[in-house]
């Protein structure tokens, strides 16, 4: 398939990337700065450019097949909300209708997953903005008449590509261990390409 990834300089895009160019896809890669992210691969492109300038988002998802949005924006700041807002917008005015979209698990109903200190010290203060950006982001994807899915996943860690993990579980499950590796999370969204399970839904995933 011909995907963008926005986001792809990311520590979880850059796992994006590779996973998807070993799958054979032709893959765009939107990114600010192009030193960032250092793979040189025959079915990669670079689109150099800011997601909150909706310009160059619409022209550089023209032609594609699908769109996988794993914008991150730090502790605060509203990159992940204005940009997937923009990330519409283009899809519906250029009729890219599959998006894949990368939140967090404790948003929505999702936040009966957390434990106390998740619910209440990570999301209630330390990591409060990122929260609520998410919250934004999830709302303009639900709002919008595209093909999406949600993926929420648990804590990052730098463990390896397992392809074993839970996804779609309860908002009510307590037996998670609240993270995934970045490799695995990658390996999930591209997975989204082929499988309608989860269309216009939102999937939890952790370990």
């Amino acid at each position: 398939m011909k995907l963008i990834i926005f986001g792809a300089s990311g520590s979880v895009g850059h796992k994006l990337v590779e996973q998807a160019l070993a799958q054979g896809h032709q893959v765009t890669a939107f990114i600010r700065d192009k030193s960032k992210l250092q793979i040189n691969a025959s079915n990669l492109q670079i689109a150099v450019g800011d997601v909150l300038q909706i310009e160059t988002v619409e022209l550089a998802i023209k032609r594609q097949d699908a769109v996988l949005c794993v914008l991150g924006a730090g502790r605060k700041g509203t990159v992940r909300s204005e940009g997937t807002r923009n990330i519409i917008q283009a899809m519906e005015t250029t009729g890219v209708k599959r998006l894949i979209c990368q939140s967090s698990l404790g948003v929505g109903d999702s936040r009966g997953n957390l434990n106390l200190f998740w619910k209440y010290f990570m999301f209630g203060l330390l990591l409060r903005p990122a929260y609520e950006d998410h919250a934004r982001q999830e709302q303009y994807v639900r709002q919008s008449e595209l093909d999406w899915t949600i993926v929420r996943p648990g804590a990052f860690t730098d463990g390896v590509h397992t392809g074993q993990y839970r996804h779609g579980f309860s908002s009510q499950d307590k037996t998670t261990r609240l993270k995934i590796s970045r490799s695995d999370v990658a390996d999930f969204l591209l997975k989204q390409l082929f499988d309608s399970t989860y269309l216009h839904k939102a999937a939890s995933l952790s370990y």
